[in-house]
């Protein structure tokens, strides 16, 4: 017996709400921009420059202790937070401490970083330190604009990919879908300041593949029924694609977050900040394939027989309240 997440039957009207779900896409994606205008991001040490030291003891970890025995070091802005993992035992008690980098120099230096785990060891005499790591201010704010010049570019290249495999009006909402992803995916770091760092660029990155991939499907359905339905209007048209295609969404999206949200519980606080970005683009990226991306080539209409070419048709706007 085959198991059927849904039915062959379905027919549910995802443009019913058109003007409003693209409504409160915009409203969430000016949120996420004043977020981060307003609060900023909580970048990494591969952004923000410093050394980054990981601590592991047999003892509870005590933040203030440990910030108290650091205090006579004068190093300026220092980030001392526990990490809770799941996997770790009742004598694995582990924290990360962040050292801004110092003024005139590219890094913490050695003898800085021996100081800092002396001093941690007079509070605990178990402590141990698995990892250490160091990135220099000019570095960093070349690898910002790197990252976000890689961003730029992923969406640039999808935007010429897809007018040459579609259309313009296709092309327009895929990336306006993507552009939408990646900032609510940005406003939902900077809101609940989890950390931004290579990694999560990495992790943008793969959501801007992951939800032009769910969008070309549809598009390819779309264009599809668009030349043996000649007579239907778009909205009806663009409602059974989506509602042929919605079982491999379904299945591919569901699929997916079972590993992501595995991840996320038992993978640890090395990857959680990663694994989170790519959960959370894949719940919007699935929402703007359908809500997004529809919607704006919904709005601007498409020409509806590509198998034969007329001058007069194409670039027709459709009546939305059809």
């Amino acid at each position: 017996m085959r198991l059927r997440l849904v039915r062959d039957d379905t027919d549910y009207d995802f443009f019913k709400y058109a003007k409003t779900t693209f409504g409160a896409s915009c409203v969430a994606m000016v949120l996420s921009v004043l977020a981060w205008a307003v609060m900023g991001l909580n970048f990494g040490i591969d952004f923000q420059g410093g050394t980054t030291i990981r601590t592991q003891s047999e003892q509870s970890v005590d933040v203030a202790a440990y910030r108290a025995a650091m205090e006579p070091l004068g190093l300026g802005d220092v980030a001392i937070s526990e990490i809770f993992d799941p996997s770790f035992g009742e004598d694995r008690n582990a924290a990360m401490v962040r050292i801004q980098a110092q003024d005139g120099t590219e890094s913490v230096t050695p003898e800085t970083i021996a100081a800092v785990e002396e001093a941690l060891q007079q509070v605990d005499p178990s402590i141990t330190f698995p990892s250490v790591e160091s990135v220099g201010p000019k570095v960093s704010g070349e690898l910002i604009q790197t990252a976000f010049l890689a961003v730029a570019a992923s969406l640039g290249a999808i935007l010429i990919y897809i007018w040459l495999r579609f259309e313009w009006q296709f092309s327009l909402g895929a990336v306006v879908a993507l552009f939408h992803d990646v900032i609510l995916t940005i406003g939902i770091f900077a809101l609940l300041q989890i950390r931004f760092d290579l990694a999560t660029i990495a992790a943008i990155l793969t959501i801007i593949g992951y939800s032009i991939n769910d969008t070309v499907v549809i598009f390819d359905r779309l264009r599809e029924n668009l030349i043996k339905w000649k007579q239907r209007p778009l909205r009806d048209v663009m409602n059974l694609s989506v509602n042929e295609t919605l079982s491999r969404t379904v299945m591919t999206s569901g699929t997916t977050l079972i590993a992501l949200i595995a991840l996320l519980v038992l993978g640890g606080d090395v990857i959680r900040s990663f694994v989170f970005a790519i959960t959370w683009g894949i719940v919007v990226g699935t929402y703007s394939s359908v809500f997004v991306a529809k919607n704006v080539v919904l709005f601007l209409g498409v020409k509806r027989d590509w198998s034969k070419p007329d001058k007069t048709e194409g670039n027709q706007f459709a009546n939305i309240d059809s």
